[in-house]
């Protein structure tokens, strides 16, 4: 049997177990199995709607296939684990936060080097989210919980082109910059809750 299989077993007996103290023990269980601790990282290509609405769909899509394959390569790279691409995002996992901003860093100097021999309508720009914390890993394909959560809302919904958004939580885990990157101090709305994160601008 799968893991996702084992952890869908898991999801049906935690929905039909009414009482506390059965679904206290089958929580225990499910992140025995499935937690891990480390940094999520999520990227997101921005122009979206404008350029498909411009070229077509096929257009953006091998814009999409050309960052899965920047992605995919750095990543490993930096020794950090994909977990999934989806739609025009990207989904990973690193032991560091450190190891997942020098991901994101390539990725930008990787990008920013391939749209100076391209026209507009073929740059490839990416905004991204870091956050640090405990998450359920299942199959090595999928993960679930804060972190991801976070992750993805600094991503795909805050962050601008060519901007990297850190939770304090992940910054302060250590990180190394180059002397000439700032680092912004702002406040995020994240699921109802005002954090604190910091910006990183590369445009």
């Amino acid at each position: 049997m799968s893991g996702n299989e084992d952890f869908n077993d898991w999801l049906q007996a935690y929905a039909y177990a009414w009482d506390r103290p059965g679904r206290e023990a089958i929580e225990a269980a499910v992140w025995k199995d499935y937690g891990m601790e480390g940094a999520v990282f999520v990227l997101d290509m921005t122009g979206f709607s404008r350029l498909t609405a411009q070229f077509g769909a096929l257009h953006y899509l091998s814009m999409v296939r050309r960052m899965q394959i920047a992605a995919k390569a750095i990543i490993r790279r930096t020794n950090g684990e994909l977990v999934k691409f989806e739609a025009d995002n990207c989904f990973a996992r690193f032991k560091t936060v450190d190891d997942a901003l020098q991901a994101g860093l390539l990725l930008h100097t990787h990008f920013t080097m391939l749209n100076r021999e391209t026209s507009d309508d073929y740059d490839i720009h990416i905004s991204i989210g870091i956050d640090w914390g405990w998450y359920l890993l299942v199959d090595e394909t999928d993960f679930y919980g804060n972190p991801v959560n976070r992750a993805s809302k600094l991503g795909e919904d805050m962050a601008a082109a060519d901007q990297i958004l850190l939770t304090n939580d992940a910054f302060e885990k250590g990180v190394t910059l180059p002397p000439d990157i700032k680092v912004e101090d702002a406040q995020a709305d994240v699921a109802g809750s005002s954090i604190g994160i910091r910006v990183i601008n590369l445009g």
